[in-house]
Parts: structure tokens; sequence; C-alpha cells
């Protein structure tokens, strides 16, 4: 099983609504993961309103901490644009997707950049070759 994880630093936006689409889009039987270099300790709430948009309950998941990951090798790691580099996360192959961080933005901005990562994570997976 191939191992996919998100990351950035608060762990409650970007990363998260990447480890959401990546589990409503995925087929492929990966393990999916979201963590942050610097977490929050909660989900950012309109990332919670703009995934309920899509009929995904963010409300189930919790803000972590790069700590609370496996320390196992992963076949990706994306960063979302906020200068993680996690060294000490041993991936196969990383990538960067630069996406701005929506925390303080207007609900509206806030669904596009909702939509630009589940473009970016549908094309990721048909990318991946199980």
């Amino acid at each position: 099983m191939k191992r996919l994880l998100f990351v950035c630093t608060e762990n409650s936006g970007r990363s998260q609504i990447a480890e959401a689409f990546a589990r409503i889009h995925n087929t492929a039987g990966l393990e999916i993961w979201s963590a942050g270099s610097k977490p929050s300790g909660k989900v950012n709430s309109l990332a919670i309103k703009s995934m309920q948009e899509v009929g995904y309950d963010l409300t189930k998941h919790d803000s972590k901490s790069l700590n609370d990951i496996p320390k196992v090798t992963f076949d990706i790691v994306i960063t979302m644009g906020c200068g993680e580099t996690c060294p000490f996360v041993s991936a196969k192959q990383r990538e960067d997707w630069d996406i701005p961080d929506p925390k303080n933005y207007s609900l509206e901005q806030f669904r596009e950049i909702r939509n630009l990562i589940e473009s970016k994570v549908k094309n990721l997976l048909s990318q991946i070759n199980v």
C-alpha cells in the first residue's frame, strides 16, 4: 500500500482539505495522512464549512503534528507552499504545490482554494501508479 502525506504549517486548512479530497477520490487503497510542522490544534472553521458544502465532514479530523504521523517512508509528501521542507520525514518523492494560505480569506475565496486543492489532488491520484 502506498503512503501519501500532505503537510502545511498548522494542519488546519490546506493539508486537511487535501487529505479529505484524497480520501474522497482514493480508489487505489492509499494510506493518506496530513500533518503540520506547527499544528494549530484545531481545523479551520472555514475549511470545515467549505468541505461541508461538498458533503465531507472535516469535524472528524484533528490538527496533527509531524510527530504524530508514523515513522515510515512515505511514497509521496506534498507540501502546500508554506515553506515546509520536512527534512525529517522520509519520502521517496516530494512536491510543493505553492497554494496560498486561506486562513484569513472570505468563504468565497476559501472555496476557490478548496477547488484548486481538489483539482490538484485528482491530478495527483490519476498519476499514482499503484
